[in-house]
């Protein structure tokens, strides 16, 4: 059998999560299938290497100016001797899993669901199976984009919302289907690493940037983005806590993280390529303050007490996942606001109630993902 698993790479450290995520399930229960992906146009340089740490076969495909030319590389005359470097054509995937965490929505655009709504009639038509991790959708209201989903959503075989807004966003378009489910993130089953040599002494509360903070939300909210950083970092050292800023990728991440050090006179600044070794040492965290997506669920899938900003509906569901409302701040906030929230994580008292009811809450979690793996293993097992 051989498994796609597609809108994962390597530089979204989520989306890199994800990968293991599926990787480690999918290995536990099919240990002779071929997993296969499709190499990120314009990826680093070691995409490749850690696809072969992962024992995942390269996917013959290019996508361009939203058409297929890999299609044609199918009736390569020497398909033969592609295949003997390992090289997987879509005509032999069983299962095309998507796991692309938040790309079908109108702030990404009608090109996902387009591309999608294409290559899902043709592996319906060669009777591959598609199925649609959970994941944030919607909402469709731009563009004709609704046109599109219609179309994937008919040929997919499961569909797995990630919260109560995403299912909302589907069924209002196409109905109610059995097919379409409401299960909770699924990288809360990933077991962190803690780096080999990392000392977490002085480093108790995770600073978590995301640039899409700027890039993402009105102009009133990208304006106040990183003051809100650095108003909860001078706030923390005031107390006595001992914050750290956490580069969960990128760049952009990276300004930021160095910007707000400079501004509140040069905290420590960890960046980590390891999601498996991000989500470790963010285990080790006291608290996180934070506004990256994947980051937050490592954090309170390990019981660890966070607040969260975000550019999405997302994030305020997360945290309704967690029964944990009171963990969503905005960039707009008042002082006094900001850190009532912040006593909430760093108070003794506070701190210890919420440490064991987020730990309550993410054993339910991962009761719902191990329910959501056993229907895809079903769906899997009917080929």
């Amino acid at each position: 059998m051989i498994i796609e698993i597609r809108e994962v790479g390597f530089v979204n450290k989520g989306a890199e999560l994800m990968l293991h995520a599926v990787v480690q399930k999918l290995r536990e229960r099919y240990p002779d299938a071929i997993l296969t992906m499709a190499p990120s146009y314009g990826g680093s340089d070691d995409t490749y290497k850690k696809m072969r740490d992962l024992n995942l076969h390269p996917k013959v495909w290019l996508w361009r100016k939203g058409f297929d030319f890999g299609k044609f590389i199918e009736f390569f005359p020497r398909r033969k001797f592609l295949k003997q470097y390992g090289l997987v054509f879509t005509d032999e995937i069983d299962v095309v899993i998507d796991a692309a965490g938040f790309a079908y929505s109108d702030q990404w655009g009608t090109k996902n669901s387009r591309e999608l709504s294409i290559s899902s009639a043709k592996w319906k038509k060669n009777g591959t199976k598609l199925i649609m991790l959970p994941q944030a959708f919607g909402p469709f209201e731009k563009d004709n984009i609704g046109k599109y989903v219609k179309r994937w959503t008919k040929n997919a075989d499961l569909i797995f919302a990630r919260e109560l807004d995403s299912y909302n966003y589907i069924t209002d378009l196409v109905g109610n289907k059995d097919k379409i489910r409401c299960f909770p993130d699924f990288t809360n089953l990933v077991e962190g690493v803690v780096p080999e040599g990392y000392d977490s002494s002085n480093k108790r509360i995770a600073l978590v940037p995301n640039y899409r903070m700027i890039d993402k939300t009105s102009k009133a909210e990208s304006k106040a983005y990183l003051p809100f950083l650095i108003r909860c970092a001078k706030y923390l050292m005031e107390q006595g806590m001992q914050p750290f800023i956490l580069v969960h990728e990128g760049a952009k991440d990276q300004m930021l993280a160095e910007k707000i050090s400079e501004a509140v006179g040069g905290i420590p600044i960890v960046k980590e390529a390891n999601p498996i070794y991000i989500k470790g040492i963010l285990g080790t965290c006291d608290a996180t303050i934070g506004s990256r997506f994947h980051g937050l669920v490592s954090a309170l899938s390990q019981g660890v007490p966070s607040l969260a900003t975000g550019w999405s509906h997302k994030y305020s569901r997360l945290f309704e996942n967690y029964d944990f409302k009171e963990g969503i701040v905005t960039v707009l906030d008042s002082d006094e606001i900001l850190e009532e929230k912040i006593d909430l994580l760093i108070k003794p008292v506070t701190a210890k109630k919420l440490r064991k009811h987020l730990q309550k809450e993410s054993n339910r979690l991962k009761a719902l993902s191990e329910e959501m793996w056993s229907l895809v293993f079903v769906e899997i097992d009917k080929i």
